[in-house]
């Protein structure tokens, strides 16, 4: 049985470099690496700016359309694909969380607005002057990367930075309310949940390895997501359930089983609730399209 593929850095590289850093033009990516157009998830963090071409992006069941400026700041495990015009154009960096975090002892990468959640959304569209601003740091650290200078990785992760600095004051402008003081909470119950949402449903669970109340933790999601905890929860699953549906060879009794539901006619009432669709209407429907 064959999953949705999930890849890692050491797929992509073309030179002998880093195992948590790739950086590349978007168009000789895509040459080289025409797969990414098909439905995956990745296990680092992905970075890309268009500059020319357009085209559609797919992030977790989510369409985004392509345009000069367009930029998308993917998390691990997110699933996604492309629909690309044939003059598309950009630059595209790949890095794990562990080889930023690192390097950058006082902070973590998902300090950055658009990492602050899973629900935040990773599109930014950037005007003309913008995009020219920020193509600067990327070329840069495309010629860093494709250099042999010393502390090559280290020029190109402080050009990431800069990156990520500018793109936060064009992201917190345009999402205003992306930003919380309960988004270190918010982060730690998303871990959390991607950890245990196969076996443990219940927000009680959640809020006590968090050491806080269930009101508490109500309080938190809905001021930075405007859902209780139970719906986060569902939300979750759902997700996994979609993601699932994509692969032909499982039956919806067996992806009911892994998410950890015995009844399966359970798991098809709350499916069907939270998408208007049945399990096998949503599967005819994608494969359809």
């Amino acid at each position: 049985m064959k999953l949705l593929p999930v890849y890692n850095i050491s797929q992509f590289k073309e030179q002998e470099s880093s195992n948590h850093l790739y950086c590349n033009n978007f168009s000789e990516h895509l040459r080289t690496h025409p797969f990414i157009e098909k439905p995956h998830r990745h296990d680092f963090h992905l970075l890309v700016l268009f500059t020319k071409g357009t085209g559609s992006h797919v992030v977790d069941f989510h369409k985004f359309n392509i345009i000069p400026g367009s930029v998308f700041a993917l998390q691990p495990g997110q699933m996604h694909h492309w629909n690309l015009s044939k003059d598309i154009d950009g630059y595209i960096v790949f890095h794990s969380k562990e080889f930023y975090n690192v390097h950058f002892k006082h902070k973590q990468i998902n300090d950055y607005p658009f990492y602050f959640s899973t629900y935040n959304t990773p599109e930014l569209i950037l005007d003309e002057k913008q995009t020219k601003n920020i193509s600067y740091y990327f070329e840069k650290a495309l010629i860093e990367y494709s250099s042999t200078n010393l502390y090559k990785e280290h020029a190109v992760l402080n050009m990431l930075d800069l990156i990520y600095i500018e793109l936060s004051r064009h992201y917190i402008y345009s999402n205003p309310l992306q930003t919380n003081k309960y988004h270190t909470i918010l982060q730690n119950f998303e871990a959390l949940l991607e950890h245990y949402y196969m076996f443990e449903k219940k927000p009680s669970f959640y809020a006590s390895k968090l050491h806080i109340t269930l009101k508490h933790l109500n309080r938190v999601c809905k001021e930075t997501l405007q859902k209780t905890a139970t719906v986060v929860i569902t939300d979750r699953i759902i997700l996994e359930a979609k993601r699932l549906l994509l692969t032909p060879e499982l039956t919806i009794n067996e992806i009911a089983n892994r998410l950890g539901f015995e009844d399966y006619s359970y798991f098809s009432r709350l499916f069907k609730h939270k998408t208007q669709q049945t399990p096998s209407s949503f599967r005819n429907a994608i494969h359809k399209h």
